[in-house]
């Protein structure tokens, strides 16, 4: 997926060198090349750090029952069939002791989560790729060359990949689904 998806950014990229080319635009060309790989650079880094904190959930075994199966699920659908969940009394005033109990779990769920998703956001490759697009930023803007246009253009190339991307792997997964 990772070289089929490398692909078609590239196929996306040659197509708008070649009309920055065949306009003559070489600003727009410098503008469109700084802001696609920034952002390109970005992506990856966000895809190579989210795909390293699901591994480490999977290898530190996240999900704590151990006696879930496909199988129950699929006959049990609405999960009529699993064990009744114990009635906990509610206090119609509680105090504000029992409020923090209550609480205690959530907050520390909360942090965990937290921690888990700031290694995905903290990769090292995505904060080079937002260092990338600053300097090339100011490199374009303090010599004359940035043209606006042609930079959100660079950036949208990772996009518009990432929609045909996704159109092609949903007709490819549709076909498979079909066989």
């Amino acid at each position: 997926m990772i070289k089929k998806s490398l692909k078609i950014f590239a196929i996306v990229d040659f197509g708008v060198v070649v009309f920055c080319l065949l306009a003559g635009q070489m600003d727009w060309l410098l503008n469109t090349q700084i802001a696609f790989f920034s952002s390109l650079i970005v992506t990856i880094g966000s895809y190579l750090g989210y795909q390293k904190n699901v591994q480490n959930r999977v290898e530190d075994h996240v999900n704590e029952d151990d006696n879930y199966d496909e199988v129950d699920k699929m006959d049990d659908k609405y999960d009529l069939y699993s064990p009744e969940v114990p009635e906990i009394e509610i206090n119609e005033n509680p105090t504000k002791e029992e409020i923090k109990e209550a609480m205690k779990p959530i907050k520390q769920n909360y942090f965990a989560n937290f921690k888990s998703g700031f290694a995905g956001m903290a990769s090292l490759y995505r904060i080079f790729g937002y260092v990338g697009l600053v300097i090339g930023f100011f490199y374009l803007n303090n010599n004359g060359y940035l043209h606006i246009y042609s930079y959100i253009l660079g950036f949208l190339i990772v996009p518009i990949s990432s929609l045909i991307i996704s159109i092609s792997l949903k007709k490819e997964y549709n076909l498979k689904e079909n066989v």
